[in-house]
C-alpha cells in the first residue's frame, strides 16, 4: 500500500488514461504500420514497435497496480508535531547553515525540482517521526549530514 495526496493520486488517473487512450492506440499503430514493410523476419522497425508495446504494457500494468494499492491521504487529518508522509519540512544543513525545505510523499509522487521527495530515500526516512527542534545526522550517499529541523507544516 502507497500512501499518497489527492492531487498524486488525481495525476496517476489523469496518466493512466492517457497511456491507455492515446499511447496505447499510437503503439498499435507503429506496429501495422512496421508489418505493412513486408517481411517480420528481418524487420528491426516490427521488432522496436513491439519492443515499446511491450514497455507501454508494463507501465500501464505498473500504474494499475500502484493505484489499486494507493491509499489517499487527508490531509486534514494530518498533525504537525512530527514529521510524516505529506508535511513540509524546512531544515537546517548544520554543516553550512544552508536552509531546505522538503514535502515528504510517496514514492509516485516525488519530483525533487518541486522540492518533493520520497518517504523512502535516506533524507526522508531520518526525519521520519522527528520534531521541530530536534537535530538529526543521517547518512547520504555522500556521507552523513546534520540536518536541524525548524517548521513542519501541511504539505499545499
Amino acid at each position: 500500500m502507497a500512501y499518497m495526496s489527492q492531487e498524486g493520486y488525481n495525476k496517476m488517473i489523469a496518466e493512466l488514461k492517457r497511456l491507455e487512450s492515446v499511447e496505447r492506440p499510437k503503439a498499435s499503430a507503429a506496429i501495422a504500420e512496421a508489418r505493412d514493410k513486408g517481411d517480420l523476419s528481418e524487420n528491426s522497425e516490427y521488432e522496436a514497435a513491439k519492443e515499446a508495446q511491450a514497455h507501454l504494457e508494463d507501465k500501464i500494468n505498473q500504474m494499475k497496480k500502484a493505484i489499486a494499492e494507493a491509499k489517499v491521504v487527508d490531509v486534514s487529518r494530518l498533525s504537525t508535531d512530527a514529521v510524516q508522509i505529506l508535511t513540509k519540512v524546512e531544515m537546517t544543513n548544520l554543516a553550512n547553515n544552508a536552509k531546505m525545505t522538503y514535502i515528504i510523499v510517496s514514492e509516485n509522487e516525488a519530483n525533487l525540482r518541486e522540492g518533493k521527495i520520497s518517504i523512502k530515500t535516506p533524507i526522508a526516512q531520518g526525519l521520519l517521526g522527528k520534531k521541530v527542534g530536534d537535530e538529526v545526522e543521517i547518512t547520504i550517499p555522500r556521507g552523513k549530514i546534520r540536518l536541524r529541523i525548524d517548521k513542519i507544516s501541511l504539505a499545499q
